[in-house]
This record gives C-alpha cells, structure tokens and sequence, in this order.
C-alpha cells in the first residue's frame, strides 16, 4: 500500500470498510421516560439517520445495521406489528433521502415472512437506489448469522446434488458467495449498544475477524459523535496508530 500523502488519505485507508451495528436498547430508553417501547423504536430511526449520514461522509463502503432478528418474532404480538408498521413508514419516507444521497439500500434476511405489502415496499426500495454507487446499507431484517450460513450451505448442497460439484471441492469463498453480503466486504468492526457484550447470532461468518466494540450507550442515544468515537477505536485498535474522535470529527465537518 502506497504511503498517504494527506490527512485524508491517511483516514481513508484506516477506516473500516464495513461496519456491522446491533443497534439495541430502544425499550429500555422508553421505559426509562415511561413511555412504550414502540416510542423508543421511533427515536431510534433518528439515530438511524445520523449513523448512516456520518458513515457515509466518511467514506464508509457498507453499514449493515440489525433491525429484526430471526428471533424478535417471540416478542408481544402488538409489538411486533407496531414494528412492521414502523418498518414500512420508515422504508417509504427515507427511501428518497438515501437514493438522493447516491446510498444502495439492501434488505437481508429471509422477507417470505412478511406481508406482502411490505415484501412489495422492500422491492420498490431496492430497485430504486439498485444503480447507486455510494455507501451499501444492509437493513437486516427476519436475519439471523446462522440462517445465513445454513442457507447458503444449502445452496452449495443443491449444487453437489444436480450439477456435479464434489463435496472436497467446496471452499470458503463458495460459501461466502452464497451469504446474504455476498460481494461485500466482511465486516471491520461490529457495534453493540446498550452495554450487552454479545453478538446474538450476527453477522456469524462475516464478523470472524471483526473487532468488537461494545458501548453503554442505549441505541436512541447513538449519534455521531459516539459514531466517530467506535471509529477512532478500532483505527487505534487495528492500526496501533491513535487517533480520537475529534479528529475523527474534524474530517467529517470537512467532507
């Protein structure tokens, strides 16, 4: 890698290239004010949107943010369809200001257990920023790490049962083409708010050698500046060459 000339080009090639969030905390946020969980849901779509324009000033190929697991099915009914209703607001209402910012929005995860309608708004969002070629954001909605991996295993299984592929002959970049991210890099650096140190089946394969960062910080509370403070973390982190987030800052207010 040739030596950076600039600030810039010295921050750019220390970034993470992909960055994984667990954005957790919204219901205790709302009940900490006594409000219902649906409220903290709602303000956490506002962290949402600083997240995804600092990342994307900064220059970050891919954010992939974990909005419904696999397993939040097991939540209250209501609240589950509070979220789906949240879900498809949030999709037709920011669609347009990330496709105005040139950002290509995917949605992974098994959708088959969606309303149809909100199958048909995912559609219409992914077809509309398809040719953008700014920042990816990966919404993963109905995801789970080992779903992934299991479908994609699947995948390769097909192919040795009708088109002749030989069990020895399967690699780890076959696989990894047949993951929900396939084509993207793997993941940099993987978040967690609301101080829990757990993955919760994120990201299994594609965070294998991702740092983690883990903040107190309840998700409604994430904002750019503790962005930039978890990107000055793993720049000191896997470069061993400090930097803080006021520099951090001083980029972005560049940009």
């Amino acid at each position: 890698m040739a030596e950076p000339t600039t600030n810039t080009e010295w921050y750019a090639q220390k970034l993470p290239k992909h960055v994984a969030i667990i954005m957790d905390g919204n219901g205790r946020w709302a009940k900490a004010k006594g409000k219902a969980r649906v409220f903290g849901h709602k303000a956490g779509v506002e962290a949402v949107r600083k997240t995804v324009s600092a990342a994307s000033r900064l220059g970050i190929q891919v954010v992939t943010l974990f909005a419904f697991s696999s397993e939040n099915w097991r939540r209250p009914e209501d609240e589950v369809s509070l979220l789906m209703e949240l879900f498809l607001t949030v999709l037709g209402r920011e669609v347009k200001r990330l496709h105005k910012n040139n950002i290509r929005l995917k949605i992974i995860g098994d959708t088959s257990r969606f309303s149809q309608r909100l199958q048909d708004k995912i559609h219409a969002a992914e077809s509309l920023t398809a040719n953008n070629t700014g920042m990816v954001l990966n919404v993963a909605a109905n995801y789970g790490g080992q779903w992934d991996i299991i479908q994609a295993a699947q995948s390769l299984a097909r192919d040795v049962a009708e088109k002749g592929l030989t069990p020895d002959a399967i690699t780890e970049d076959m696989l990894a083409d047949r993951l929900s991210t396939h084509g993207l890099p793997d993941v940099d650096l993987l978040i967690r708010t609301s101080g829990e140190c757990r993955i919760s089946n994120f990201m299994l394969w594609q965070a294998a050698y991702a740092e983690l960062y883990f903040t107190p910080l309840l998700w409604p509370d994430f904002d750019e500046d503790t962005f930039s403070e978890a990107i000055a973390w793993f720049m000191d982190r896997e470069r061993r060459f400090g930097c803080t987030g006021e520099q951090i800052k001083l980029l972005l207010n560049r940009q």
